[in-house]
């Protein structure tokens, strides 16, 4: 009878708790959530804050459940997807730092930031985020160099960590995570040279804009590669073996760097809709197999020699100027102007000797093309950009060494 009465007891205190308990913690808040989580999510808070012009904090109530908070994506009592700041094109961003508490989140699988003033070094323990597959934090001004031990997220397929302050080496264990689709490290102060990526997923490089040194394996990078830019660094050496096997590129940017020898003609075959190989040292003839598809294609500032091939007629847009081409502009070239199928041809500063074009013909106002310092008097109905200065024709003792 005695142990009845104190079962009644605690039952009865348990009850008067949990009324309690719901009295405190209205039903449907946060105590749904892990705790762990709903701890990270407190301290995130106290490491960043809203820039001036932004109120994407203005939903963080915790009195209230955190699934609901602006940026915060739960399933069951985890959070599994973190998207912090106003993804609106132009508002302004957070600022603060990151604090290590995001490696608590046991199922994150996706973490971005919006651009903003984040400061300091990202946090090693991010490597804990064992699920995780997007890491996007761009734009801000993130610095230190990238750990290594980013390598142990074997399910990430996006890093981008882009117009930041990131310093040292990329982590050749970066290369080797095997789901890696989309690198994106542009805008840094990246050193050393590129390394090796062997995911076979990847389709997205982008390294431009960092001071990365060095020539290019011909194998370092998968043939998986749709878009690749090294654009602005001081990479050097051949790329002919390297280009060779990335037939699956739609977009390659070279740019402003210091490769060597020649560029295959199989190039001009990828998918390719935008090739940008100005400002280095490639030289010898460009030859393409066949009628070039490429929408835009700028060689300029480089050695190319030879004749100009009538199978870049069908460019759009192409820049061939500040290079050694010699001989005749080919007529298919002026058929595609005087048609307005060109909209820019550029071939100043080379060693070109005359066009077939009647000097009564009008170029389409849509299209420009710029012939002067060649070894011809350029027609008149040419428009020429600033920097083509205002020599109309090559000296004639650099024509006649040219052809000598």
């Amino acid at each position: 009878m005695e142990g009845m009465k104190n079962t009644s007891k605690h039952l009865f205190v348990s009850v008067i708790f949990l009324l309690v308990m719901l009295y405190i913690i209205p039903l449907g808040t946060f105590a749904i959530l892990d705790p762990l989580d709903f701890l990270a999510l407190q301290t995130i808070r106290k490491s960043l804050d809203d820039m001036p012009g932004s109120n994407f904090f203005s939903s963080w109530d915790f009195t209230s459940d955190p699934c609901n908070f602006a940026g915060v994506f739960c399933e069951a009592d985890k959070v599994i997807a973190l998207n912090l700041g106003d993804t609106r094109a132009g508002s302004p961003g957070l600022s603060g730092r990151i604090d290590p508490a995001i490696g608590k989140f046991s199922a994150l699988a996706e973490l971005s930031i919006v651009p903003g003033r984040i400061m300091g070094s990202l946090p090693q323990n991010l490597t804990q985020l064992k699920n995780l597959r997007f890491l996007a934090i761009s734009k801000n001004f993130i610095s230190g160099e990238i750990p290594a031990a980013l390598a142990e997220l074997r399910s990430l397929q996006t890093l981008d960590l882009s117009y930041n302050q990131l310093s040292g080496w990329i982590p050749p264990s970066i290369g080797e995570i095997p789901s890696l689709s989309n690198v994106i490290l542009g805008h840094n102060h990246l050193t050393g040279s590129v390394s090796s990526f062997t995911s076979q997923t990847l389709t997205r490089l982008d390294l431009k804009h960092n001071n990365l040194t060095g020539a290019i394996s011909p194998s370092s990078l998968p043939p998986s590669l749709q878009y690749l830019s090294l654009s602005d660094n001081r990479l050097s050496g051949p790329v002919d073996r390297l280009l060779g096997r990335l037939n699956q590129l739609n977009y390659l940017d070279l740019s402003l760097n210091r490769f060597t020898g020649s560029i295959p003609a199989i190039l001009f075959t990828f998918p390719i809709t935008n090739l940008q190989l100005q400002r280095n040292f490639f030289a010898g003839p460009v030859r393409p197999l066949d009628q070039v598809t490429i929408t835009a294609v700028d060689l300029s500032y480089n050695r190319f020699s030879g004749e100009v091939s009538p199978l870049l007629s069908t460019v759009q847009n192409l820049y061939l100027n500040n290079n050694r081409f010699t001989g005749q502009v080919p007529g298919s070239f002026v058929d595609r102007l005087l048609s307005a199928g060109i909209q820019i041809l550029y071939l100043q500063h080379n060693y070109l000797t005359g066009i077939k074009i009647n000097p009564t013909s009008e170029i389409p106002l849509s299209s420009s093309l710029c012939l002067q310092y060649n070894c011809m008097v350029p027609p008149v109905l040419t428009t020429c950009p600033l920097k083509a200065g205002d020599q109309k024709t090559r000296p004639t003792t650099q024509c006649a060494e040219w052809r000598g």
